[in-house]
């Protein structure tokens, strides 16, 4: 049911889906396991992101058994390894294509605003109205750049991990990498391996193996209900959404890159890069404070998965437990570094990502600008979020993640829909 928008006007849907990534898909299978008519509508094609914006070497984080959607399943022959970017466009266009999935792409919605009967949605192949909108473009639109990224000296080159393809296409010389989660190590870790000086500047992070106990981190992460930890289950959410991912690389020989093993292999760890001023780098002095939270935090949720291993009766069938080393720190790491010598000729801002919804004109977000929502559940009635970070459980993001939210949220919306149309059919009665 894949089609290109076409320009058409004026078109009328009881549900409005915005982006065909997996939180996009996984929403329709439950729309139409419900007989909700819907349409997504997708800037580009289906799973853009992943075909636009991902470096070459990129691969999941998660393992291929992971990547579950509604009614849907890895049926490849290697179950523990980790997709390559166009892996995982296959997948997702062969998931669209199985569930029939209603997709108009080509279509980049404009505008989405509030009207008496549910919502006017602009595009640039024209005007819809619908009764119920779920927003399902990705947290990860927009890479976050800090404002100190202005005063780079001319001769380096600033870049975004959505800009970053490989090594071969930077200017010769050194990298600083700003930025120490998922990307950022994974970057640098690529980037040394291409044979340049790559410098790391360390800020918060969650520190990971990739392997525990003989098992990979994320089959621990599932079985032990961590994943599945619910958004009001923790006493700091907001903390919670703001976590950056655990820094963990998706290989096929399954290792484990943190700061440790960068230093081992080369790259200088610096603090968190906080200013640029008169062509110097600064950086912050917390690096150690940093790095021994990330190592507590570590300890703290190894322990976790280590008593409820025991709890199942497991110990007998796995690897007895195991601490790594914890992070190693200079005793005196630089605060700042001249980017006017040549010595670094680029910069990769690894400094996070944010959801790009300025088309949503509708009173959403707090004094912040952050999205306003209670589990995917906005303050405007018919407005529902997916693939949001921590938005219903902490595997919201990931693709695994999906048919949970989805399946909760299409429900809540069918029930809203129930509800108008008892009310619509009240006052048409009333009316005679």
């Amino acid at each position: 049911m894949r089609r290109a928008g076409g320009g058409r006007h004026g078109r009328n849907v009881t549900t409005l889906v915005v982006g065909a990534g997996h939180a996009g898909l996984a929403m329709s299978r439950c729309l139409s396991d419900r007989s909700i008519d819907h349409v997504i509508l997708e800037r580009g094609e289906v799973a853009n992101s992943w075909r636009t914006e991902r470096w070459d070497s990129l691969r999941l984080l998660t393992p291929n058994w992971q990547s579950r959607l509604p009614g849907h399943h890895y049926g490849g022959d290697d179950p523990d390894g980790y997709m390559t970017m166009p892996e995982v466009i296959d997948h997702l266009d062969g998931y669209a294509d199985v569930i029939a999935a209603p997709v108009e792409t080509g279509t980049t919605v404009t505008s989405v605003r509030a009207v008496d009967d549910g919502f006017a949605v602009s595009t640039t192949s024209g005007e819809w109205s619908c009764r119920t909108v779920v927003v399902a473009s990705g947290a990860c639109n927009r890479a976050v750049v800090p404002t100190c990224a202005a005063g780079l000296p001319a001769g380096v080159t600033s870049l975004t991990p959505m800009e970053y393809r490989n090594p071969d296409e930077l200017d010769p010389g050194g990298v600083l990498v700003a930025g120490a989660g998922a990307t950022g190590i994974q970057l640098a870790d690529e980037i040394r391996r291409s044979g340049r000086t790559v410098t790391l500047a360390v800020g918060g992070h969650v520190r990971a193996p990739r392997i525990y106990r003989g098992r990979d981190i994320m089959w621990w992460l599932d079985v032990a209900g961590i994943l599945g930890e619910r958004y009001d289950q923790v006493d700091d959410l907001g903390r919670a959404r703001r976590l950056p991912s655990f820094q963990l690389v998706g290989s096929p020989e399954r290792t484990t890159v943190d700061v440790n093993s960068l230093r081992h292999d080369g790259v200088r760890t610096v603090g968190r890069l906080v200013g640029v001023r008169d062509g110097t780098a600064q950086f912050s002095g917390s690096l150690r404070n940093q790095c021994t939270l990330a190592d507590l935090k570590l300890g703290r949720m190894l322990a976790a998965i280590d008593e409820w291993a025991a709890a199942q009766g497991l110990d007998d069938e796995v690897a007895p437990p195991e601490r790594p080393a914890p992070t190693a720190v200079d005793d005196d790491p630089p605060l700042g570094l001249d980017l006017t010598s040549g010595e670094v000729r680029t910069v990769i801002w690894a400094t996070g990502y944010q959801p790009d919804l300025a088309w949503l004109d509708l009173p959403v977000r707090d004094r912040a600008g952050r999205l306003v929502h209670d589990g995917g559940v906005t303050p405007v009635p018919g407005l529902y979020l997916m693939g949001m970070p921590f938005m219903r459980r902490r595997a919201s993001t990931l693709i695994d993640g999906a048919a949970d939210d989805a399946a909760h949220l299409s429900a809540h919306l069918a029930a809203y829909l129930g509800d108008e149309l008892v009310a619509d059919r009240g006052a048409a009665l009333s009316g005679r």
